[in-house]
């Protein structure tokens, strides 16, 4: 029996929307997801992989709160490295090459069978509004649903183009038609669009590499699983191999310039900065003859690979020759071609905190839509919008992760507070708490709030709570465990040693200690000083986090405030002091006037 009337409606089956999708479904809402092809759910469009540096720790954060998109890449991942290992831990990033297909199935599959989620292929052309609030959403076959909230996750479906070379094409994903009418429906209530680009490269027969001119990359002897609850991963791995472009390459780019959609004016959207096209590369970066090309395996049961490194837009007879002149890869069958992509996305400083819309009430979104690019920075957002739409629907306060607590809480902060006017990724670089915010401690730092939120269970919790007591005792045993003159602790701290060195020999230390959490003892005494500073300065800035900014407050009457501050306060409308301090421009004593008066008014 098919219902047509559910609690919340997530539109789009991506990353973003099967995590918004099964959070809201766990939490208690009647959930429907909707998707124009049920069979390309969780697609990975581009990169078959799931984490990296900084990603890595935004997918530890969705598995410490409920989420599943470290379940599904554990089970199915077909290579796993921990990057960044010549750095300190606090830079750390798992990854791993994903097996496409099967990912894609487990997905399928754990969105089938979970309760109070009904799974539907069709395609939402309108979100009806009425009052400036969701009342539901109508379909390309005329089909109406009422609902209380929607999560819109529609990727780069909204008003997508291809482009390879002159031929252009309307389409969310190559194959798949776009959506034309659905940004219409959301732009004919208020909210503002602009154009992005992004791009993926030519796929081609593994059969026809010579692996003999390519370097071999292989996974890690010691895997580290995505998902807390995952206990060991012992399967075959599969290698990855490096090459590089040529300067023929460079050559044949360089005289196709001009057929190039990027560079004749076709394309206005801006691209991704983190990951350019070839074209982008030798036009950008002059200097560089050649230029590092990796070569994945997109499945156990598949012979085709993925091109990473050689993303481009340039006519199909061009990219042929391009690929084909790039080192162990001259007689490459190419499967599928490179393509550029141009779609709208909503500017996100038109959301709050919550990912809550601030045009239409409980209308949410996630994911590309605001401008995000990346799997894991969309699934973050997912789960984050379908905790928060049920909350609201519940009459609670929303939930907000700190920017000290997570990277999930800085990737929305940004976001939110700042915009983008590129497609943003997520790195390190970007928190300044990333010392305490590092992938192996995500489950101590965000597992209380899913357990809380009735995301996670009572026996994951409880194994949560004994990793943490285990972690703070092993801390104790390392001060009275004397190394020569010095204790463990002092030693680690002192040490030269390489990091992994100094984790295997806490794990030896302590007989049967696993491996995960000799990294977090290593990371916690490493960084000890330098955290007890952090917290201080968390501690110092509390007030003007929670410090509250009525959405309505009148900027333009606090005295003494210049028109472009206030200008910036009523485009971002921050919810605190501490938010509005982040905005571009805003200065220490903008602040303190505004703070002054929010405290006058309000008698605080």
């Amino acid at each position: 029996m098919r219902y047509h009337s559910f609690d919340i409606v997530v539109i789009g089956g991506g990353h973003a929307g099967c995590e918004a999708a099964l959070a809201c479904a766990r939490m208690g809402a009647k959930t429907a997801l909707f998707t124009i092809n049920i069979d390309t759910i969780a697609q990975m469009s581009c990169n078959p992989s799931i984490g990296g540096i900084a990603k890595g720790e935004m997918v530890r954060e969705i598995d410490a709160l409920g989420g599943a998109m470290g379940r599904v890449i554990d089970a199915t991942g077909i290579q796993f490295r921990m990057l960044n290992t010549k750095k300190g831990p606090a830079v750390w990033g798992p990854r791993a090459q994903a097996d496409k297909k099967d990912y894609q199935f487990m997905m399928k599959n754990i969105i089938e069978s979970q309760e109070d989620l009904t799974f539907i292929q069709d395609e939402v052309t309108d979100v009806l509004v009425r009052n400036h609030k969701v009342c539901g959403i109508e379909t390309v076959r005329g089909q109406k649903y009422t609902c209380k909230a929607a999560i819109v996750t529609t990727g780069t479906f909204l008003g997508g183009m291809i482009y390879i070379g002159p031929f252009t094409m309307e389409s969310g994903r190559f194959g798949e038609p776009a959506s034309k009418k659905l940004v219409k429906s959301l732009a004919s209530n208020g909210i503002r669009f602009m154009r992005l680009k992004t791009g993926t490269p030519a796929r081609i027969n593994g059969k026809s590499i010579d692996y003999s001119s390519v370097q071999e990359q292989a996974g890690d002897d010691i895997i580290f699983p995505f998902s807390f609850s995952t206990e060991k991963i012992e399967r075959e791995q599969i290698p990855c191999y490096i090459t590089r472009t040529t300067k023929k390459t460079r050559d044949i780019v360089r005289r196709n310039l001009s057929l190039s959609p990027l560079y004749s004016g076709k394309i206005t959207g801006v691209g991704v900065r983190y990951c350019p096209s070839l074209e982008d590369k030798f036009v950008k970066f002059p200097q560089k003859e050649t230029h590092q090309i990796f070569l994945e395996p997109e499945g156990r049961k598949t012979n085709e690979v993925y091109v990473n490194g050689a993303s481009s837009s340039l006519p199909e007879k061009v990219q042929e020759k391009m690929i084909r002149s790039i080192r162990g890869i001259e007689k490459a069958e190419i499967m599928r071609i490179g393509y550029a992509i141009e779609y709208e996305f909503a500017p996100p400083v038109q959301l709050r905190l919550s990912l809550e819309s601030k045009c239409v009430r409980n209308l949410f979104l996630a994911g590309q839509i605001n401008g995000t690019s990346g799997y894991e920075e969309a699934a973050g957002q997912g789960i984050m919008a379908g905790i928060n739409a049920f909350l609201n629907l519940s009459k609670k306060d929303p939930f907000i992760l700190k920017r000290s607590e997570s990277y999930i809480g800085t990737l929305i902060d940004d976001l939110v507070t700042k915009g983008t006017e590129e497609p943003y990724r997520m790195f390190t670089s970007r928190s300044e708490y990333r010392l305490l915010l590092r992938q192996d401690n995500a489950d101590i730092r965000l597992m209380p709030y899913a357990h809380r939120l009735g995301l996670v269970g009572d026996d994951d919790y409880r194994k949560m709570q004994k990793r943490k007591e285990r972690l703070e005792s092993i801390k104790g045993l390392l001060k009275k465990t004397a190394v020569g003159k010095e204790s463990s602790y002092e030693y680690i701290v002192r040490s030269r040693e390489e990091a992994m060195a100094s984790i295997k020999r806490i794990a030896r230390l302590f007989e049967g200690l696993d491996l995960r959490d000799a990294v977090t003892v290593y990371a916690d005494v490493l960084y000890s000083g330098y955290v007890r500073k952090m917290e201080e300065e968390i501690r110092r800035l509390k007030n003007y986090e929670t410090l509250a900014i009525p959405e309505y407050f009148q900027y333009s009457k606090v005295k003494g405030l210049k028109k472009e501050s206030v200008e910036k306060l009523v485009r971002v409308r921050p919810s605190t002091i501490g938010q509005a301090m982040r905005i571009s421009g805003i200065t220490p004593a903008d602040a303190t006037l505004l703070m002054m008066a929010v405290k006058r008014k309000f008698k605080i």
